[in-house]
């Protein structure tokens, strides 16, 4: 049996890698990665191989030698990253690559938290793949009609499917949305139920699980790092640790995905520079006084937004000091190098 088929090898990955590979470069499928190692599968089985830290789970590489190393990436058609916590002027922390389908995972043995459901949407929208909001754990669920509801109205037209692992229900409607050759990864806090739902998808026990408190809905990390787990016929599952939080990295289109209504808005100020604020004739506050926005909503568009205004006048500024002392050294440079030619002529 081909392996790589079981993880989402097509025709069409079979065409580009023709047209960017040389004919002795094999294709490869990265599984998962571990600190410099990379599981990855291949025509012929699965292979854990040295790698660097740019590969990610998702990346469809070429492998070259007898013992084979990786000689890149495929250009990726879709990327999920967000903004480091620590270094947010460095590059993202890039999740996962080449994913069609992004399963914002909502367990519903939770009240709902619609300002990390928007956040996620954005991010998801902002990823390229097609986002699509997975609850979970219908059956724990008192408020099943009310929440589901709600996450209906907050994903403004996002897909919504509704699921129990436990029960089996709308197993088989989630597992219709994902084709031959294409991969679906889920995201979503701890405890949400995502490997509960792996597990069930696959019918074993793929990923471990664990409990969720129940003073405050969280649970353990159970999945420590993210990983392709095939379905048996070319569709593939990713699973994610839960995360806590989500720092949104050049996610313009994806906010205006999201909160577009809100966009829309702007054109209809009398002041083209409005702030939104105080100023007569806003459209955005006009709405909110009516009801037709509200406001909570403005709030959470107005967060992610400065959030990624901070962060581009940051790069901006970091971006200009390097610069600056990149110049610098191209002034000392040429000092030097005319000082060194006026001594060896004078010597």
């Amino acid at each position: 049996m081909n392996t790589l088929l079981q993880y989402g090898f097509t025709d069409r990955i079979g065409a580009l890698f023709s047209f960017h590979y040389p004919s002795g470069v094999h294709p490869a499928r990265v599984v998962r990665t571990d600190r410099g190692r990379v599981m990855v599968a291949t025509r012929h089985g699965i292979l854990h191989l040295d790698s660097p830290d740019s590969f990610v789970t998702g990346d469809w590489v070429g492998l070259e030698g007898d013992a084979p190393v990786i000689t890149g990436h495929l250009p990726r058609w879709s990327l999920l990253q967000r903004k480091r916590a620590h270094d947010p002027l460095s590059e993202p922390q890039v999740l996962a690559a080449n994913i069609d389908l992004l399963g914002v995972v909502v367990p519903l043995d939770r009240p709902l938290s619609t300002n990390r459901l928007e956040r996620t949407l954005v991010a998801a929208w902002d990823s390229g793949a097609v986002p699509v909001v997975i609850l979970t754990k219908a059956d724990l669920s008192s408020r099943f009609d009310g929440v589901v509801a709600e996450t209906v109205e907050r994903a403004r037209g996002v897909e919504v499917l509704t699921t129990s692992a436990e029960a089996g229900d709308g197993l088989e409607q989630l597992r219709g949305r994902i084709g031959t050759g294409q991969t679906l990864a889920m995201l979503g806090p701890s405890g949400a139920g995502k490997s509960s739902l792996i597990n069930a998808l696959t019918g074993g026990v793929r990923q471990d699980t664990g409990e969720v408190r129940a003073s405050d809905g969280r649970g353990r990390h159970t999945t420590t790092a993210r990983e392709l787990v095939p379905l048996g016929d070319g569709a593939v599952l990713m699973d994610t640790p839960g995360l806590r939080g989500f720092a949104l990295w050049d996610a313009e289109e994806g906010l205006s995905q999201v909160f577009g209504d809100i966009e829309e808005l702007f054109a209809s100020c009398r002041f083209h520079d409005c702030a939104h604020e105080t100023e007569p004739g806003c459209a955005v506050q006009s709405a909110i006084a009516s009801g037709d926005l509200e406001e909570r909503r403005w709030l959470s568009y107005r967060k992610m937004d400065r959030e990624l205004a901070s962060l581009h006048r940051r790069q901006n500024v970091a971006e200009q000091r390097r610069q600056g002392k990149a110049f610098r050294r191209t002034v000392r440079d040429a000092v030097l190098a005319k000082d060194y030619r006026n001594r060896f002529r004078e010597g």
